[in-house]
């Protein structure tokens, strides 16, 4: 069974630092593509990040300087570092994986940046 598990949301002041957590289980970690969603209400969902197995990345224009996408495959994490965050980046943030044509979603974890 895979299961994709958020931790690190919160509350932030504009300006501030996150960092975002995703454990997977149940996958082959290093053949995986790992991604960062976001959802803000009313909105659709977006890609923020995205690392490949072989470590290539690529980032929402809006964010690319200010976040940074990581993966630790001994241990089945991807990170996603946030800084310099504004009140629109507040949303759900959902960590996906992509294996070949099958794809996985975590439950979300909510980020809030607001002074």
């Amino acid at each position: 069974q895979v299961q994709l598990v958020e931790s690190g949301g919160g509350l932030v002041q504009p300006g501030g630092s996150l960092r975002l957590s995703c454990a997977a289980s149940g996958i082959i970690f290093t053949w995986s593509t790992m991604g960062w969603y976001r959802q803000a209400p009313g909105k659709q969902r977006e890609l923020v990040a995205r690392i490949s197995g072989g470590g290539s990345t690529n980032y929402l224009d809006s964010v690319r300087g200010r976040f940074t996408i990581s993966r630790d495959n001994a241990k089945n994490t991807v990170y996603l570092q946030m800084n310099s965050l504004k009140p629109e980046g507040t949303a759900v943030y959902y960590c996906n994986a992509l294996i070949a044509t099958k794809e996985y979603w975590g439950q979300g974890t909510q980020v809030t940046v607001s002074s």
